[in-house]
């Protein structure tokens, strides 16, 4: 038997030069930890806990692990978890983007390195489930996805109240003057009061939804809540499917293909998903050496409608989704639309499971039919043009379409300092017809691409009733927000893209039906502007700053690392 095909803790021995010794050495330590020979004998489950005490979305991991566990041991295997990096999202500074691909590697490396035969991936918080995904799709043992799975809302004086759309909407009244400083403190503790992650469509959610579109988490374990009992049971089922994997491996890279991808983009489009949705999906597909088009992103857009009524487009909580039929329900009316031999994690394809799963019932408040689909065409659109060459994402399902086609005055903020700086200057010269523009927010400006494309409505008019007008930026946004904003304008500014040129004063022309975004400036002056360019940051002498400025790609190329995508 050559070492490759070796199982359990026999796989991957530690190299001292003896083989014999290197397992003699591993079960004695193993059996220092208290494990019989029986149980090392047995197939290795992986358990990739990424918990932590900066990281609220996984509290529950240590019950939610201890499912996963019984059904690894109920099903002939040995459990043994192990930690990884952790991406608290509202914990990391500048934001937790910047450490998606260092947890991608730290997952890949750990699965590839230790000895498992396959492993149950536990997340849920933003980057954290794409990280798992990119990691697994690399190292490509047979790997169960298994979520955290969302927030309940609250009652809070006669409304239901969830992270985090409900935190940006009392935020913005608070910054209207509508909210004073003791209610919006009363309102801070009512947002977020149970485990799980958002209790919106945000991105945990977003991503929750395409891990089970893909085919790599187990059906309808994508909404189920963070404190509900059927959570326990997706985990414990998830061990059981863990372990018949190392007998009938199907491995990452035999789900995760270009129709598989393509499926997942329908979903996210008819689901009004997270804009970061396309950014993950992109890096994860790019490990497996599939490429996301934009043009195609558009193409799908248009023939795929908005089915789910939740926030932040709609009125409904991911708990109500669950209630509602989940994902399932959402995929059946997709059903035309879907390549349905696309394999999965059980070992049935995506057809296989949606025949099982014929006249289950849905709530129609919360899953309208393909026929009666709550907007026509997907929530997002990807703009081109002579300010965004490489691409540009706008939610417009969370947008204003009345502001869909105009041409506006540029109010350039040349970095998230001076737009903290200048946003509620009283003697700030911008009105609701302008275009809030936001340089220096992406890849490589040293913030790391953070959430900041929500550019806040200045204090002014905000005060004076304006809830929307167009904002540009190279910046992402929060699955939970909402508004007309341009995002991931490519090239970023940062590496000297057209954004990079954008001046007070000048012209930006917005078309979402001709799928436009262009800056109105000859071309000789901004020749001339580039040539007095220069990059707005030092780059990094050391550390992981430094990795990650050399090698990150741009927002087209899911901002992975370019030795990390698979040719």
């Amino acid at each position: 038997m050559t070492q490759s095909s070796k199982h359990g803790l026999a796989r991957g021995l530690t190299n001292y030069g003896d083989p014999a010794f290197s397992l003699y050495l591993r079960r004695s330590f193993a059996k220092s930890m208290g494990y019989s020979g029986e149980l090392l004998a047995r197939p290795v489950v992986g358990i990739a806990d990424s918990r932590s005490g900066f990281n609220n979305c996984h509290r529950h991991f240590p019950e939610l692990i201890e499912a996963v566990k019984r059904g690894v041991l109920a099903a002939g295997g040995l459990p043994i978890e192990f930690p990884t990096t952790s991406l608290g999202e509202v914990f990391l500074s500048p934001t937790s983007m910047m450490f998606r691909n260092l947890m991608a590697m730290d997952v890949e490396e750990m699965v590839r390195a230790q000895p498992m035969d396959a492993v149950v991936l536990v997340g849920g918080c933003d980057k954290t489930v794409p990280a798992q995904l990119m990691g697994a799709a690399s190292a490509d043992v047979p790997a169960v996805q298994l979520l955290a799975g969302p927030m309940m809302p609250t009652s809070y004086k006669g409304e239901r109240l969830g992270a985090c759309t409900d935190c940006r909407r009392f935020w913005a009244m608070h910054r209207a003057g509508k909210v004073d400083a003791a209610g919006i403190a009363e309102v801070e503790g009512n947002l977020a009061t149970t485990a799980g992650t958002c209790a919106v469509m945000g991105t945990a959610s977003t991503m929750a939804a395409l891990a089970e579109a893909l085919g790599m988490a187990l059906p309808g374990s994508a909404a189920i809540p963070a404190v509900h009992a059927d959570r326990l049971r997706a985990g414990e089922a998830s061990g059981r499917r863990a372990v018949e994997l190392v007998a009938k491996p199907i491995r990452p890279s035999q789900i995760i293909n270009q129709k598989s991808v393509e499926n997942a983009i329908r979903v996210l489009l008819a689901i009004g998903g997270s804009t970061n949705a396309i950014v993950h999906l992109t890096a994860i597909a790019g490990r497996v050496g599939v490429k996301i088009d934009l043009h195609r992103l558009n193409e799908v857009s248009d023939s795929t409608p908005v089915l789910v009524d939740l926030k932040p487009t709609g009125q409904f909580y991911m708990s109500d989704l669950y209630a509602a039929g989940g994902v399932g329900a959402v995929l059946r009316e997709l059903k035309p639309l879907l390549h349905l031999e696309c394999m999965t994690v059980t070992g049935e394809t995506l057809g296989e499971r949606l025949a099982h799963e014929e006249g289950a019932w849905v709530d129609r408040a919360v899953v309208r039919p393909l026929a009666d689909p709550l907007a026509k065409e997907g929530g997002l659109v990807a703009l081109f043009g002579t300010l965004a060459p490489n691409g540009a994402i706008l939610k417009r399902s969370a947008a204003d379409a009345n502001l869909f086609e105009r041409e506006g005055r540029a109010v350039v903020f040349t970095s998230l300092d001076d737009l903290a700086a200048r946003v509620d200057d009283p003697a700030l010269d911008i009105t609701p017809e302008d275009f809030m523009v936001l340089q220096n927010a992406g890849p490589k400006s040293g913030y790391a691409m953070p959430e900041a494309g929500y550019l806040p409505i200045p204090q002014k008019l905000a005060r004076a009733g304006l809830k929307d007008m167009v904002r540009i930026s190279d910046a992402r946004m929060s699955g939970t927000a909402y508004g007309t904003i341009v995002l991931h304008v490519s090239p970023e500014a940062a590496a000297g893209g057209p954004l990079a040129l954008v001046r007070n004063g000048d012209r930006i022309r917005l078309s979402v039906k001709e799928r436009k975004i262009d800056l109105l400036v000859p071309e000789n002056e901004l020749a001339k502007r580039k040539a007095a360019w220069k990059p707005p940051v030092p780059p990094p002498a050391r550390g992981y700053a430094k990795l990650y400025m050399d090698h990150v790609l741009q927002a087209e190329h899911g901002c992975d690392f370019d030795f990390l995508r698979k040719a």
